[in-house]
């Protein structure tokens, strides 16, 4: 707990979540899958975990190389290189995890050669012949979201206007959440399954083929990617550090189109009360004439979801007799 950086009050919030202990009812439930508190006590028990891969001295190198593991919540993955022992890494993991009464998990943990791929969080990394690495969404991942859209396009309880604007937010999100894998061929693009929706949605009378092509374009939104450009935050890096240019920055990728573009010529700034736009807080696209049709640059700025909320609630209370 020394080493956590938190308000005090959060920080005291999480003491008591600890002091509570076990519920004897049920001790071997342990805490919720999905739920908050799990990947918050996984992270605060398994700091520095990542480091006992150790450091190796490379070939023409004049020091040890210190090359940490890369882990989430409390899923890990350290990659080797010819010169490391992965047993010892292996060994160095179960001490540590030894010294805070936990054990690795035998069925989940496996040694692979990166040639026959692993998947994690999601994603599949394989290294091709040509020496390089290859990173699309697993198997497991894809073949979940398609089952997902496909029970909302065979669904007999919605219309084909109901449809695609469920679908809208469940596609881009999976897009947005693999923007950084190779997306390309007829699989990862969605094709088939646009062609399934366009032949579903075009069964109803009162569709044609441009509605129905209008539709699917919705439903279906289109996310750019670019295979392994994502930047990890910094390890020194806190939410709680007090630097709003750097988390103002991160918050900035998760949004796309003409929100990115708003950002970046605000300097990540609230269009409305110049405060930076932190991450974890919802960013609006405001349009300056009131016109939603019009998407010309001088019109769009980002702001604050409140600030937004607020200044129409104003504009409406300036307006009554």
């Amino acid at each position: 707990m020394d080493r956590v950086l938190a308000p005090c009050e959060l920080k005291q919030r999480i003491w008591r979540t600890l002091k509570l202990g076990v519920d004897p009812g049920f001790p071997d439930k342990g805490t919720p899958q999905g739920g908050v508190i799990s990947p918050l006590l996984a992270n605060i028990a398994l700091d520095g975990i990542e480091n006992c891969r150790g450091s190796i001295r490379r070939k023409g190198q004049p020091r040890l190389i210190a090359n940490p593991g890369i882990r989430y919540a409390d899923d890990m993955v350290f990659i080797c290189q010819p010169e490391s022992n992965p047993e010892a890494i292996l060994s160095r993991i179960k001490s540590y995890l030894g010294k805070i009464g936990c054990q690795v998990s035998k069925s989940k943990t496996r040694i692979v050669a990166a040639t026959d791929g692993f998947d994690f969080l999601g994603w599949n990394f394989r290294v091709l012949k040509n020496k390089k690495c290859k990173i699309t969404p697993s198997e497991d991942n894809y073949k979940a979201f398609r089952s997902k859209i496909k029970n909302i396009i065979n669904s007999s309880s919605y219309g084909a206007n109901v449809k695609a604007t469920k679908l809208a937010p469940v596609v881009r999100g999976w897009r947005k959440y693999h923007q950084w894998c190779d997306m390309r061929g007829s699989r990862f693009s969605l094709w088939f399954t646009r062609l399934r929706a366009w032949k579903v949605f075009n069964k109803e009378r009162k569709q044609n083929r441009h509605s129905v092509t209008k539709l699917v374009d919705k439903a279906f939104p289109s996310v750019g990617y670019s295979m392994a450009k994502h930047v990890m935050v910094q390890r020194d890096r806190s939410i709680y550090d007090g630097d709003l240019v750097y988390w103002s920055k991160r918050n900035s990728r998760h949004y796309d189109g003409p929100t990115t573009k708003a950002l970046a010529r605000q300097n990540r700034l609230c269009g409305f009360c110049k405060m930076h736009l932190m991450d974890g807080e919802s960013v609006h696209l405001h349009y300056v004439d009131g016109n939603h049709s019009n998407w010309l640059r001088s019109n769009l700025i980002a702001v604050h979801q409140s600030c937004h909320q607020y200044h129409h609630i104003s504009k409406k209370d300036s307006q009554r007799p």
